[in-house]
């Protein structure tokens, strides 16, 4: 931090243009929330000054108190020394409109399932109150599994993670929407725990990054669990387990739902019979597949 830093910035206006030009001669990676300098160092400036996110305007030219100019000089710092995450610097991050607790031992939540859910998997599901019971494998922060119970109003979901420190901080999302009598938390390597449950839906979005970009990950994502990241060489490693023991998991009309980043070649050269349906996100048809219990091996 500058001396000039410190006395020559007073208004949000001059912060935020501060931050951005600060954010840029330091080559961030964004990916986390916001794709570029400007949205970061406006949602860490509102977050940090306790400003609604979503009103920027009528505050851009408030002058700030001097505490609120140290907070907000020493959170652009750790942004840019330290390269953590704007998500562990708030411990929040957001999901459209859902707002979840992060911290560091879990990843930062980002899925194109949550806009999926969001629509309550149209057209797929006909009836969203024919779901009884749903399976986010791989929970995490608990993120989707929430929004499933919330998309679903009659299911009972099972949210499954190997770490015992994700599911800490999925307990406390799920705390946080009052969901913990419908949203059941256990701790186990994938199915291992789930010895004869059936599901009418699972969803996971596991880990899918392959070995080449793990080795090359820009310095933000070296402060997410590695274990959340990383699954072998092509990246589809936990991906084989879900295709090989889904099936056991599912009731005779259930789906299954997964994520899998950029890896559909890679899929489906190695399941060249399984009938994959690409399902259309923000982004594109070739990062989240679905298939029915009937298609799945086993």
């Amino acid at each position: 931090m500058t001396t000039a830093a410190q006395t020559e910035l007073f208004t949000v206006r001059d912060h935020i243009r501060y931050a951005v030009s600060r954010f840029n001669a330091t080559q961030l990676f964004f990916g986390h929330g916001s794709d570029n300098a400007w949205d970061e160092a406006v949602y860490l400036t509102l977050h940090t000054l306790s400003l609604p996110l979503d009103r920027l305007e009528p505050f851009l030219d408030a002058r700030l108190l001097p505490h609120e100019r140290e907070a907000l000089l020493d959170i652009y710092t750790r942004r840019c020394q330290d390269r953590l995450p704007a998500a562990y610097l708030t411990n929040e991050a957001w999901l459209g409109e859902h707002r979840f607790y992060v911290d560091d031992r879990v990843i930062v939540p980002r899925s194109f399932i949550a806009e999926l859910l969001d629509e309550q998997l149209t057209p797929w599901i006909d009836d969203p109150w024919a779901i009884e019971s749903a399976l986010d494998l791989c929970t995490g922060s608990g993120c989707l599994a929430i929004l499933t119970a919330l998309a679903f109003p009659n299911a009972e979901v099972a949210a499954v993670d190997l770490s015992e420190d994700a599911l800490a901080v999925a307990e406390r999302n799920v705390a946080d929407y009052h969901l913990s009598d419908r949203i059941e938390l256990i701790e186990s390597d994938a199915f291992a725990k789930l010895a004869g449950r059936k599901f009418d839906l699972i969803i996971s979005n596991p880990p899918y990054v392959n070995a080449k970009s793990v080795a090359t990950l820009p310095p933000e994502y070296l402060h997410e669990p590695e274990l959340a990241l990383g699954s072998g060489e092509d990246g589809l490693d936990f991906t084989r387990i879900i295709l090989r023991e889904a099936k056991k998991h599912l009731t005779e009309n259930g789906i299954l739902i997964v994520e899998i980043g950029h890896n559909r070649d890679e899929l489906e050269a190695a399941y060249p019979t399984l009938p994959f349906t690409w399902l259309d996100t923000a982004a594109g048809d070739e990062f989240v597949f679905m298939l029915h219990a009937a298609d799945l091996p086993g």
